[in-house]
């Protein structure tokens, strides 16, 4: 498990969370980004090694940087479990972000997933390949997650599509709607790809789809000479995920502020 934690740190942290964003700014080990124009993010490698009094004041530069910025109506600090920082729920939550459901860090070999599963009569999986089937699914997650913005993510990720040769939405359809889906995205320049906005339909789970889209997705990431998967998990993915082979190696807690 450590060499799995190790390689996750040391390849995904910063850099790539970040390569999408619109803006990028330094604030010692914080990295501050923009995406779609209005969604804060602060992500780092380390804290430096900062005590309380000094994690406190990195929250403050990074929450100064963004209420400079009116544009940003929201800001998400990932913390993740195995980090050493001392102070950092209280400092957040002192100034105001909220901490959401803590997720799983799941990584493991991309062959453990890619199994043969059988699915309901009726449904098909593919890539989707028009605007309407990315609108249809991020209608269906934003649902799911209880997303109120989750037409502006899905008109960005049809964006990225269009430009980004590493991403794709994988869709499972039952007559005519998305009833599943979720992305794989090659990390360039590690030996990552990640698997993300995995959901399903309240009323087709434990049936096997969402297993059965993340083993194409296993199939097409080793097509890609991807070697490890990561997914930040919920409740609901992390079982299936488990039950293929991944292992949990820590947790990430998102902690969310917003713009009165």
């Amino acid at each position: 498990m450590q060499r799995f934690l190790d390689a996750y740190d040391s390849q995904l942290r910063s850099g790539p969370e970040t390569a999408h964003a619109s803006e990028v700014i330094r604030r010692g080990p914080l990295h501050l980004a923009i995406f779609g124009g209005h969604r804060g993010f602060i992500t780092y490698v380390d804290l430096g090694g900062a005590d309380a009094v000094g994690i406190g004041a990195l929250v403050d530069a990074a929450l100064d940087h963004f209420r400079s910025r009116p544009e940003v109506t929201s800001v998400e600090w990932k913390a993740r479990g195995h980090d050493v920082a001392p102070g950092l729920h209280e400092a957040l939550v002192s100034r105001g972000f909220m901490p959401e459901e803590p997720e799983s860090i799941m990584i493991g070999e991309a062959t453990l997933l890619a199994q043969t599963v059988d699915l309901p009569d009726g449904v098909e999986i593919r890539l989707a390949t028009t605007d309407e089937e990315v609108l249809a699914a991020g209608e269906m997650q934003g649902a799911v997650f209880d997303d109120p913005d989750w037409r502006s993510r899905a008109e960005a990720l049809i964006e990225r599509l269009r430009r980004d040769e590493g991403a794709e939405l994988w869709i499972a359809v039952a007559e005519g709607a998305v009833i599943c889906a979720g992305r794989l995205e090659a990390v360039a320049g590690t030996e990552f790809g990640g698997l993300w906005g995995g959901a399903t339909e309240p009323s087709w789970r434990g049936r096997g789809i969402y297993r059965a889209l993340t083993a194409e997705r296993a199939r097409s990431a080793m097509a890609r000479g991807i070697r490890y998967l990561q997914s930040d998990s919920t409740e609901f993915s992390r079982p299936i995920l488990e039950r293929a082979g991944l292992l949990k190696v820590s947790t990430t807690t998102p902690y969310v502020w917003r713009r009165a």
